[in-house]
């Protein structure tokens, strides 16, 4: 039912909720920032920070940097993504950019174009490419 338990984080069905939604009609220039799941099926032109998990679907786009917990890529992506968990590059997802992710999993037919690191340490928030800020 709806409005049964809105604090509870999976839905009857055992699946993640969303809690935002780019449609695939909708075109959204800027910075994104969820404490939540993202689902893109737009296009985002801006860097995408997300706290839980960012699914891209085959027909979203994003031209810029991607920050999650965890990351499925179904569509395209300009721009290098940092994941502290799992990136899953599914069979007809592209990435044009530089990943660094806890762990990596890439379809058949995927298509990815840059580097990537693997690390278990990733920092939240720190773009491929970019120095880390001294610490004292």
């Amino acid at each position: 039912m709806l409005g049964k338990n809105k604090n509870a984080a999976y839905g009857d069905d055992g699946r993640e909720k969303v809690s935002t939604l780019i449609g695939r009609e909708t075109t959204f220039d800027g910075d994104l920032t969820s404490a939540e799941t993202i689902r893109i099926d737009g296009v985002i032109n801006g860097n995408c920070t997300c706290e839980k998990k960012l699914i891209l679907s085959v027909d979203g786009q994003v031209k810029g940097n991607i920050s999650a917990q965890s990351v499925i890529i179904s569509g395209r992506v300009d721009g290098d993504i940092v994941v502290q968990g799992k990136l899953e590059l599914l069979s007809t997802g592209k990435v044009a950019g530089n990943i660094t992710a806890g762990s990596l999993v890439i379809d058949e037919g995927a298509a990815f174009d840059g580097r990537c690191t693997m690390s278990s340490t990733t920092s939240s928030g720190l773009f491929a490419g970019a120095e880390p800020e001294a610490q004292e």
